[in-house]
């Protein structure tokens, strides 16, 4: 079967490249990593006090440890206009407050992957929001619900401290929940807990949840899905592995971490308005159009943004058009909150 053809840079392909090269030696037949090769050649970025993100923001980036036991801590993303620098001060103006879940098939990646850095580096600065990037456990070696808890206990420790680990000017009542492919589904599931206990939550108010490609999926084989078996970076056959390792032994596809629409209704639940970004190359688009409209037979508030030319993953290359979009998008909806 012929590879698909996307509209994409040079600068992108050989970054795919390498990548899918990579990936032949980090993932083993039997659904284990090879945890050695992959910190050979993962790429990180340290924290830093500040680094020039667009011609007038800069952003400062230090860690804060959660549960050091179970490597939980978050990256924190704080924008600063240029101006305000010199004095070491941050503009007086509440800032919303964004909790990331980063991608990587629940396997790989972390806050301090360059990629994601980037991401939530530039998010910072084109959305004027703090932002907490999660890191998380990963599995084989830790399946479901591992990440889910580890979501759910950064959400409560955040709410518990709030000032004390956030800048004064966050702005707690704005607080949106956003992940992209894994750390997508990851944030759904989350928002869900977070909105079925109220009670946990005093200091945070949950207004909005960014979803960007949302991993889901199931048992029966989409149309989307057979058409681009061969699409850039993600096919089912990656998908059922990712799948294998995350999922509890025995569970399938339609297990509801896998297959929302086998999860409870949300009629019930306070859920947040929502923006799904879905891409026109992504093997996962007809699960996440499925999710909308699913969201939206629960009564809840959803956007949707299609990318025609979007591959799964495009937001980990700045150097494609639907980057930008998708930054003005996210501002966009956070705007109106």
């Amino acid at each position: 079967m012929a590879s698909v053809k996307v509209d994409m840079p040079l600068v992108t392909r050989l970054k795919q490249f390498v990548y899918i090269l990579s990936r032949r030696f980090i993932f083993r037949s039997n659904g284990t990593i090879n945890r050695r090769i992959y910190n050979l050649v993962h790429m990180k970025s340290p924290a830093q006090t500040t680094k020039p993100i667009t011609t007038t923001t800069l952003v400062s980036t230090y860690d804060v440890p959660i549960d050091p036991s179970r490597n939980l801590w978050f990256r924190l993303f704080v924008p600063a206009a240029t101006t305000n620098i010199p004095n070491g001060h941050f503009s007086q103006k509440l800032f919303p407050f964004i909790l990331h879940f980063h991608g990587g098939g629940f396997s790989t990646m972390g806050p301090d992957s360059s990629i994601f850095d980037c991401f939530c580096s530039r998010l910072a600065a084109e959305t004027r929001a703090v932002i907490a990037s999660i890191n998380y456990r990963l599995a084989p070696e830790n399946r479901y619900p591992s990440q889910y808890e580890d979501g759910f206990d950064a959400l409560k420790f955040i709410n518990s401290q709030n000032h004390a680990v956030l800048p004064a000017n966050t702005d707690l009542d704005r607080c949106f929940i956003a992940g992209d492919s894994a750390g997508a589904n990851i944030a759904h599931h989350v928002t869900v807990r977070a909105c079925q206990n109220p009670h946990e939550f005093d200091k945070l108010k949950i207004v909005g949840l960014v979803s960007i490609q949302p991993f889901f999926g199931g048992e029966e084989r989409t149309e989307a899905e057979l058409r681009l078996k061969r699409a850039p970076l993600l096919n089912v056959e990656v998908t059922d592995r990712m799948w294998r390792s995350f999922l509890p032994e025995g569970a399938d596809r339609d297990h509801p971490a896998v297959n929302v629409l086998n999860s409870a209704k949300l009629e019930n639940a306070e859920f947040p308005s929502m923006l799904v970004v879905v891409g026109g190359y992504d093997p996962l688009q007809d699960w996440q159009r499925r999710y909308v409209e699913w969201v939206k037979e629960c009564g809840k508030q959803v956007e949707l943004i299609e990318y025609p030319n979007a591959f799964h993953s495009f937001y980990a290359f700045p150097e494609v058009a639907e980057f930008q979009m998708l930054m003005d998008h996210v501002r966009e909806f956070i705007r109106k909150k």
